[in-house]
């Protein structure tokens, strides 16, 4: 074991795991983080606690995470490269591996452009990659990013993203092998909708051994309405929604939407968990957080399983 973490233990015990998400809000509201973890606690193994999701200014992630850990959550600090340098990077690192956080997503970051503060300047002094081996040097190697040696290291559990549908498809692969050769742990992707494609991508996951080597989260979430279905698939970069799932949402009445994308969430796990290699999922419900105790119980995922930690 690398770490203290529940979600390793779980994913290294076999067990298929289930991940969710939580956005901060964009105030210092404590009681917005309590709200939405009582409808994750217990459902999930672990729970991503964004940092500026689409570049907007809300409450720091590490900070969420402590009021989520107050609430029985496993927190996973995500970490972005668009607000820190390396030195920033590394103190935030050990400061939250001191305060007992245990998962770290290393992601690049939502460009500034796209936030609500659109002038601030960019860091970006390195890049997701560059991130998640600056972390794995500094755990199993007990060294800084300068070379510097520390006393104790950050035992944490690294994660990382990976979109299977982004252009050009065929270097998706080759971008998650980079990502695993610099030291990630775990894999969280992107909303799977198109689920045949998906299983392309892990096809090829599996041809280059990768499956063996991380344990891959598959993401998916429901859809609350038919314009949202739209908007993901004509305006978010990276998404694949088939026009077949939109015309599921349409063939139900307007007020019976919202349950039926619960259903076509349920329907896409079961179809997630017959491809090998996937370890798990990655549920997101942003602002819908509610919704998850009915989909994991629909998926069949209840209980979950009890783990010991140090």
């Amino acid at each position: 074991m690398k770490s203290n973490s529940k979600l390793e233990k779980i994913l290294e015990g076999g067990h298929f795991a289930i991940t969710g998400e939580l956005g901060p809000p964009a105030s210092a509201n404590p009681e917005v983080i309590r709200k939405k973890a009582k409808y994750l606690r217990g459902n999930v193994d672990a729970v991503n606690v964004t940092d500026g999701q689409t570049a907007v200014a809300r409450m720091a992630s590490w900070a969420a995470c402590l009021l989520g850990k107050e609430e029985g959550l496993e927190p996973t600090v995500q970490m972005t490269c668009r607000d820190r340098n390396r030195i920033a990077l590394q103190m935030d690192v050990l400061g939250i591996a001191a305060l007992g956080i245990n998962n770290l997503l290393c992601l690049t970051g939502d460009h500034q452009v796209f936030g609500n503060h659109p002038t601030a300047k960019g860091v970006y002094d390195l890049d997701s990659i560059q991130l998640i081996k600056m972390v794995k040097d500094m755990r199993d190697e007990k060294k800084f990013q300068c070379g510097d040696d520390m006393d104790v290291e950050p035992r944490l559990f690294i994660g990382a993203a990976a979109n299977p549908f982004a252009d050009p498809f065929e270097f998706r692969v080759v971008r998650l092998a980079n990502k695993v050769a610099a030291g990630a742990d775990f894999i969280q992707t992107q909303i799977i909708y198109n689920v045949e494609k998906f299983a392309q991508w892990m096809e090829a996951v599996r041809d280059r051994g990768l499956d063996r080597k991380v344990k891959i989260l598959a993401g998916v979430a429901p859809i609350k309405s038919v314009g949202a279905a739209r908007y993901m698939q004509t305006k978010v970069p990276g998404m694949d929604v088939p026009e077949a799932v939109i015309e599921r949402l349409k063939g139900v009445p307007k007020e019976d939407v919202p349950k039926e994308g619960i259903r076509q969430c349920v329907d896409i796990i079961n179809q997630i968990r017959e491809i090998k290699g996937v370890a798990g999922i990655h549920l997101m419900a942003i602002e819908w957080e509610e919704v998850v105790p009915e989909i994991v119980e629909q998926a069949g995922l209840l209980p979950r399983p009890q783990v010991y930690q140090a």
